[in-house]
């Protein structure tokens, strides 16, 4: 566990435990698994991508939301930010290699959901009709 005053010096045991408070997992966690986060994640698993693609490709993300996103997962270290020195600006995103192993591994979770979409609307519609 992290004591909650290190968090941002960087301090963090070897491995962390989410079902603590004060670890720096459930940041994480935040990131990964929010609304946007491991949709950014998946879509920058296909290729690196331009923030105007991203922003695309990510159906009802607002530009305030994707650049939040965006920093927020910069700032775990599982997308990186490239800029080019040109006019007009060029940015890039891409995985790290620690965004990829994440991405992936979220992209399977992913991948679950769609493929039993039928099944857990047949569970949500049937929650709703006992209510």
């Amino acid at each position: 566990m992290t004591p909650p005053e290190s968090k941002s010096r960087g301090a963090v045991s070897r491995r962390g435990d989410c079902y603590q408070a004060a670890c720096l997992t459930r940041e994480i966690l935040d990131h990964v698994f929010s609304r946007w986060g491991s949709l950014v994640l998946g879509a920058l698993l296909e290729r690196k991508k331009r923030y105007s693609e991203l922003r695309d490709q990510i159906g009802g993300i607002s530009e305030k939301m994707l650049a939040q996103t965006l920093r927020a997962l910069e700032r775990d270290g599982l997308i990186e930010r490239r800029s080019f020195p040109v006019v007009p600006p060029h940015v890039e995103y891409l995985l790290t290699p620690l965004g990829r192993e994440c991405a992936a591994r979220v992209g399977d979770l992913v991948d679950w959901i769609e493929s039993h979409v039928r099944s857990l609307a047949r569970a949500q519609a049937g929650y709703d009709e006992a209510l």
